[in-house]
């Protein structure tokens, strides 16, 4: 699918996408056309253009609304995820009391871990991580709801793990969380991508994600409870709106990234996310096959296509992560290196000291040859 994306037509095998995708053609083309069309103005004008605005943001919204199996009222829009999260966790801070506990997991992104500690930190409650199992990267639900009791009044799990692919069981958590009156935050941030999400179904308060990592603009996304949204004190000026989405949307929106948001999610509706899916794990089993078969090369997190998205870490005997990342862009190959934010996790695993992992990851514009290309630069690598 290279022709959706111009941004990989210049040879380079793009496997880091899992800190931020390529733009499909739509998105470009909504982002341009929205700049270029003269409607740039405000929302709620009496001329033509902001009454454009106006149409924009209700569009936008019902369009990611259906992505995500979601009422458009429950969206909202906002720099990023970690920006989001840290405006709704500094609101979330103000109705927690000392003794209060916060439940979280080691597995998550920082950006689900730090935000909420400090809301702990403001209100003197108590923020607590589940571990997850390091030689096989997935966490038991049990781990989560273990730590779960009556003074709990959040719970804060991943999706799935930016960092190791991870696609944890949450239907146990969610429901353990909600029979002690606890309420859910998901970070879908690495699920959306690649999974099909419904949040009735999931059933989660509130869930977040990132339209760049699905082929979008640098931009976050919270889809929330509406009488949650009502209920906390959201930090706003005084001419804000009250109520709705626009009550934690501050200041003027980003028309023309919101503009990119919808098109980005009408590609992926129009693709199906489960053909998405499919088409993914054909290209992704061969490089997780592939690695695991390279002597000197360590798989971490889960060994199999069960349980995971097409995100995989990796280490080269001998040689550090850095070293990889680096010997692999000669060859215009790009990865991470690190730790990608999933500070938990990395130290975990005992690999913080040693420089983390090397992270790749398919998405929609990694083919075939793109994996025999990695395979055979690692496995030189491996070999000297």
């Amino acid at each position: 699918m290279g022709h959706r994306f111009p941004g990989v037509r210049d040879g380079w095998a793009r496997f880091d996408g899992p800190a931020g995708t390529q733009m499909v053609d739509t998105a470009i083309e909504a982002m341009g056309g929205w700049a270029a069309s003269g409607s740039n103005a405000n929302c709620g004008g009496a001329f033509p253009a902001a009454a454009d605005c106006d149409a924009l943001m209700d569009g936008a919204r019902a369009t990611v609304a259906r992505l995500l199996g979601a009422g458009a009222d429950r969206i909202v829009f906002g720099a990023n995820m970690t920006t989001l999260t840290l405006a709704f966790t500094r609101a979330v801070a103000a109705t927690l009391s000392p003794g209060d506990r916060i439940v979280g997991t080691r597995l998550d992104h920082d950006a689900n871990v730090t935000p909420w500690r400090l809301a702990c930190d403001a209100a003197g409650a108590e923020h607590v991580l589940a571990p997850f199992d390091p030689a096989t990267g997935r966490l038991d639900p049990a781990a989560v709801t273990g730590l779960i009791d009556e003074r709990t009044r959040w719970v804060t799990v991943p999706g799935a793990s930016n960092l190791l692919g991870t696609v944890p069981d949450l239907a146990p958590i969610v429901a353990a969380a909600h029979d002690a009156g606890a309420r859910v935050f998901v970070d879908a941030v690495h699920l959306a991508p690649h999974r099909a999400i419904d949040v009735d179904v999931l059933g989660c308060d509130v869930l977040v994600t990132s339209p760049y990592k699905w082929y979008g603009p640098h931009a976050g996304v919270i889809v929330a409870d509406p009488a949650l949204l009502a209920g906390l004190p959201a930090a706003k000026v005084r001419p804000a709106a009250d109520d709705g989405p626009r009550r934690w949307e501050t200041g003027t929106p980003n028309f023309e990234a919101i503009a990119a948001i919808g098109a980005a999610a009408q590609f992926l509706h129009d693709e199906g996310m489960d053909a998405v899916a499919a088409a993914e794990a054909e290209v992704f089993a061969p490089l997780l096959d592939g690695l695991g078969a390279i002597p000197g090369v360590r798989v971490w997190g889960p060994p199999t296509m069960d349980g995971r998205v097409p995100t995989v870490a990796f280490t080269v005997d001998g040689v550090d992560p850095d070293e990889v990342v680096t010997r692999l862009a000669t060859e215009r190959i790009a990865t991470w290196a690190g730790h990608s934010y999933a500070v938990e996790a990395v130290d975990q695993l005992g690999l913080a000291a040693s420089g983390g992992v090397v992270r790749a990851g398919v998405v929609r514009y990694i083919d075939a040859d793109d994996v025999t290309r990695l395979l055979t630069a690692v496995e030189r690598i491996a070999r000297f």
